[in-house]
């Protein structure tokens, strides 16, 4: 009966030792045994399980897969003075754990060297470069026939293809950061440009500057509105003056046919009889006379002959 807890302890040993010696290497993972601060042997980048000495060492374990880094939006000026906020990221992996564990022992401490030389590199090639080349790409291309006539004509529109482009800039970056965190066990994979902005001071200013162009723009185009809605009515008076001439001209026409016409039916009609064309017309001189008409003529006077004659009869 003795032996039960001698065994039982023994057992509880032996799992503690066993507990402590051996570990797992998942597949994403690599590890280094470290002994007393020191690494010891190999990476172990195997998957699976493995054994270390018991107490004295312990495993580091870095993972083997790309990670993001994130740097800080920074304000930097162009080489045209332009200042510009640039948000910058990159993806790295652990090359060399070793060399990490003795460079800079964790992630944590990876990205404050990052944070250092890529923030850095950026600044340089940025400051460097024309903002032209950072907003385009190389085979940025443009069609003269899709601008506008003042866009075409205006001095700080750059129509000329860009010489390195925004990813030629960024692989400038890659190269000259990568040199630099290769002693640190780390290898970049990529560096970007996430985004390219005006700062607050210099966007209100561009934006206050287009807005000025649109309004300029617009006002030239509601002047030539106004000026071919001018030419239109103007062209249309001048219509309407031909018709309202044309037409006057047809009827002064028309009438001067209807009176010969009518002067030539007249004339054939009183030709025939000259007095009875005389005495109608001395009745009409009659009828424009009104009811209260007084006349102090002479009696003998040519325009009392009908009356005198039908006095007679």
């Amino acid at each position: 009966m003795r032996l039960i807890p001698v065994i039982a302890i023994l057992g509880l040993v032996l799992a503690v030792i066993l507990s402590s010696a051996a570990y797992v290497i998942d597949q994403a993972e690599q590890g280094i045994i470290v002994q007393f601060g020191e690494p010891v042997g190999d990476v172990v980048s195997e998957p699976g399980l493995h054994w270390k000495t018991p107490f004295i060492q312990e495993v580091r374990r870095y993972d083997k897969r790309l990670l993001d880094w994130d740097g800080d939006v920074s304000q930097i000026p162009t080489l045209g003075r332009e200042f510009v906020v640039v948000d910058t990221t990159a993806r790295w992996r652990i090359k060399d754990p070793l060399q990490f564990l003795r460079s800079v022992r964790d992630e944590q401490g990876a990205r404050t060297r990052l944070d250092d030389i890529i923030d850095s590199t950026v600044r340089d090639i940025v400051s460097g470069t024309d903002l032209e080349e950072i907003v385009r790409s190389r085979d940025w291309k443009v069609d003269v026939k899709d601008l506008d006539e003042d866009a075409v004509v205006r001095e700080d529109v750059e129509l000329v293809k860009p010489k390195k482009g925004r990813e030629r800039l960024e692989q400038e970056m890659l190269a000259a950061a990568a040199s630099r965190v290769d002693q640190l066990g780390i290898e970049l994979a990529d560096v970007r440009i996430k985004r390219i902005n005006y700062i607050d001071s210099v966007r209100r200013q561009v934006e206050t500057r287009m807005i000025s162009e649109r309004q300029s723009i617009a006002e030239r185009f509601r002047s030539e509105g106004q000026g071919k809605s001018q030419e239109i009515l103007g062209q249309m008076e001048r219509e309407l003056r031909t018709i309202n001439s044309e037409a006057q001209r047809k009827a002064a026409e028309i009438r001067g046919k209807a009176d010969a016409e009518a002067t030539k039916i007249y004339g054939d009609a009183f030709g025939g009889d000259p007095e009875f064309y005389a005495f109608m017309r001395t009745l009409e001189t009659y009828r424009t006379m009104g009811d209260n008409t007084t006349l102090m003529i002479d009696s003998q006077s040519e325009f009392f002959r009908y009356l005198e004659s039908t006095r007679r009869r």
